[in-house]
């Protein structure tokens, strides 16, 4: 099992209510079984993980046991929290007065967690939290506004924002690598593979479609389709994703043609469930939902 950098931190969980203008979100824990095509939820273990009026959000595995995730504060600004299975323990990795970051993940070395960083200026680039909790490190200091992204060989693929809205591969300072364009927010490195998988922009009352790009040699292939109204989606594995239709979560193999339903998560509070992030090992799915 991979050891953790954070047990031996000292840091306190800063987690209050925000008057931000976002829609107020949840994580929810959701326990499983089985792998891949034959995964199934467990509905009735469902609960809260964090229970506050305002953001918690983009969570994502970064070990054997340890999730990151966004979360407001009272001020309106965004931490980065390390929330620890084992422990049952949340810290904070970050706690920014001047700028607020969003969508942390682990990097292909192991050794940061990046972020999408606004700056006090409202730029927004990519920073490297060192997971020796020496000060962050602005990576690409020319690209800019990132949204979303995720890592191939220790580069990044971004969704910079536009009109239209781009996908664009860090191969090198002066070489980019420009995938596509008019892409929804989910950018996933299916596992065990060289592909930059995402979701077109859907047209008005369709689905968005998830298209892979691989970065070694060119390829670009059109998997599947989406659900209707849901942009997100993880891979379980190199076969199997997920997706979620309102408090509902669905599974399909990458060649199969229709999604298949893992069940519903039932709640008096909470609903629509949006980003996700798994742990094999754990056997436990994260989801964000909106609070009612």
């Amino acid at each position: 099992m991979q050891k953790s950098f954070f047990l031996t931190a000292s840091f306190c969980l800063f987690l209050v209510c925000s008057c931000i203008a976002q829609v107020g979100t949840d994580l929810w824990v959701i326990h499983t079984s089985g792998k891949g095509g034959n995964l199934k939820l467990l509905p009735e273990t469902a609960k809260a993980l964090t229970d506050r009026v305002e953001y918690d959000n983009q969570p994502s595995f970064i070990n054997d046991y340890q999730l990151v995730f966004s979360a407001a504060d009272v001020e309106g600004n965004h931490d980065i929290i390390v929330y620890n299975f084992e422990a049952e323990k949340f810290t904070n990795l970050s706690k920014t007065s001047d700028r607020s970051e969003f969508s942390p993940r682990i990097t292909d070395c192991g050794m940061y967690i990046s972020a999408v960083v606004m700056e006090a200026d409202g730029t927004q680039r990519i920073w490297l939290y060192p997971t020796s909790f020496e000060p962050a490190e602005l990576l690409y200091d020319d690209i800019e506004p990132v949204g979303y992204y995720d890592w191939y060989d220790n580069k990044a693929a971004m969704f910079v924002l536009g009109n239209p809205t781009k996908l664009i591969y860090a191969k090198g300072r002066n070489d980019l690598i420009e995938i596509d364009s008019a892409i929804s927010r989910s950018i996933q490195k299916r596992p065990n593979s060289s592909e930059i998988t995402y979701m077109t922009q859907p047209e008005e009352g369709q689905a968005g479609i998830i298209k892979s790009y691989d970065i070694e040699n060119g390829e670009r292939e059109v998997y599947l389709g989406g659900l209707l109204g849901s942009q997100d989606f993880i891979w379980l594995d190199k076969k199997h994703l997920l997706m979620a239709s309102g408090n509902e979560i669905f599974v399909r193999k990458y060649t199969d043609s229709e999604w298949k339903s893992l069940g519903e998560i039932e709640s008096n509070t909470h609903q629509n469930i949006t980003r996700m992030a798994y742990s094999a090992d754990l056997n436990v799915l994260v989801v964000a939902m909106n609070r009612k």
